[in-house]
């Protein structure tokens, strides 16, 4: 494992805390162990929110900033922030070394697995919202834990296979 950074080995009182150095470097191994082993999922998480974030800063910046369509400024938005997630997805989280074809391929099937989840995304608020009369947000909530689990998974399982040496 790594050691720990020198601003924690700098700070005695947390070192005398957690009972001397070698306990605060025990502390950081276990975290970067559980940041290595689970790596994938948390780097998925954290691009995902900068996703969200792109799509509404740019869907603010179309709509309100520039007058745009709401609608039109939506469709923009989800095209950036797919584009977004894509280009994140592939370099950080599953580090793609695909080229060509293959990335071709890639962007491809992330953009139609992307509009398959936002049909399901939209479906399930459908039945959410009109027929089991569930409140709008509690629906949408719902439905965005479902669309993050099959993005994972068809990021994972689909688009970003790893290839067998």
């Amino acid at each position: 494992m790594g050691t720990a950074p020198p601003l924690l080995a700098a700070c005695p009182l947390f070192a005398a805390a957690l009972g001397g150095e070698n306990a605060m470097k025990k502390l950081w191994d276990f975290g970067m162990s559980l940041f290595n082993r689970y790596k994938e999922v948390i780097l998925y998480l954290i691009f995902g929110g900068l996703t969200t974030l792109v799509n509404i800063v740019s869907y603010a910046l179309f709509a309100d900033w520039l007058g745009i369509y709401y609608l039109t400024a939506n469709v923009i938005a989800w095209i950036l922030s797919v584009l977004f997630a894509y280009l994140t997805n592939r370099s950080f989280v599953f580090e793609s070394k695909s080229q060509g074809r293959a990335a071709l391929r890639e962007l491809l099937l992330f953009f139609g697995c992307r509009l398959l989840s936002g049909l399901f995304d939209m479906a399930c608020m459908y039945v959410c919202v009109d027929l089991l009369q569930m409140p709008g947000l509690a629906a949408k909530i719902l439905s965005n834990v479902i669309v993050i689990i099959l993005n994972y998974l068809f990021s994972k399982f689909l688009i970003f296979q790893k290839k067998e040496n």
